[in-house]
């Protein structure tokens, strides 16, 4: 028996019935990717400039054949973008997919994400393109260091105090939104993220409706790190590190973001109700037992910060 890097159950197969069906329900099998980890490395850095995707980590965009049952690298119009393993931090790609599993269990939105396996055996990371749909058409999506005139190089000069204005300025329901933006800063809290950035949130105009993206770019990273110094990417009243209860739930969310006592308490319990589920996908997850071990050390520790 195998575990389907897609679903985490157990299978016959490299992926399990219902991991290939998230995929597409007519797809029968997935082929490996065709390249090595190093090679898909070395494909998404000759193919970087052709991406509407930039970042740090490499990664390549793809389509789903049905017919030839694989993911095809392209170089435009791709619906999947795919994140080899990384040569500088370990295990990056079972990083991200767990995290955002996790964070799906813990009630934030996420698009379709797994792993699959390229031809030397490793593990590469997938993700659905969320701002794709139909045929070649596309969701307005900016992020909120184009909505602040910051770039690249500016995107970690802010502060969590001043993503509530782009919230407010520009969402159709604003209230709703910093509601959802509270529970991933907790999220991103817990799980160790400290590389959540202005680029790392955007906002996303389906129809008529102008809301926060689904989240995107989640994983523990003071793991991946061997001295991660801060805690978060954007400072919270001036403190990137020596987070506790007070300073997220009573100056940011109660204080800055305007929630009152009741979703306050929601979100308390909602941290509450999830830890067990949380913890249960780090240990089903295809990290190694080494990095399992660290995640689950950094997530009880947190949540000692915040649960009393």
């Amino acid at each position: 028996m195998n575990k389907c890097p897609i679903t985490y159950e157990m299978c016959q197969g490299k992926y399990s019935k219902a991991g290939l069906a998230k995929l597409s329900p007519r797809l029968s099998n997935l082929a490996d990717l065709p390249y090595t980890a190093q090679e898909q490395r070395q494909e998404a850095a000759s193919r970087s400039t052709k991406m509407s995707v930039q970042g740090i980590q490499p990664k390549l965009s793809a389509k789903l054949s049905i017919v030839n049952n694989e993911f095809s690298i392209v170089d435009s119009k791709g619906t999947f973008i795919i994140k080899p393993q990384s040569d500088i931090f370990r295990e990056v790609p079972q990083n991200e997919d767990l995290t955002m599993k996790m964070a799906k269990s813990f009630g934030i939105e996420v698009p379709l994400t797994g792993l699959v396996y390229s031809k030397d055996g490793s593990l590469s990371y997938f993700i659905k393109r969320f701002d794709r749909y139909k045929k070649n058409k596309k969701y307005h999506l900016e992020d909120f260091a184009q909505l602040t005139n910051n770039t690249r190089e500016t995107k970690y000069n802010w502060s969590m105090e001043k993503l509530i204005p782009v919230i407010d300025n520009f969402c159709t329901f604003p209230m709703l939104e910093k509601k959802k933006l509270f529970r991933r800063i907790i999220f991103c809290f817990i799980t160790g993220n400290e590389d959540m950035h202005l680029k790392n949130f955007s906002l996303i105009t389906r129809g008529k409706k102008i809301e926060l993206s689904p989240a995107y770019d989640l994983l523990n990273s003071s793991i991946s790190m061997k001295k991660a110094i801060e805690e978060i990417a954007l400072p919270i009243n001036g403190k990137k590190g020596n987070i506790k209860k007070k300073l997220l739930f009573e100056y940011y969310g109660k204080n800055r973001l305007k929630l009152n006592e009741k979703i306050i308490l929601s979100e308390i319990n909602n941290l509450v109700d999830k830890k067990e589920s949380i913890e249960e996908l780090i240990n089903i997850s295809f990290l190694s037992s080494e990095m399992k071990e660290k995640y689950s050390e950094l997530l009880s520790e947190r949540y000692k910060r915040l649960i009393k």
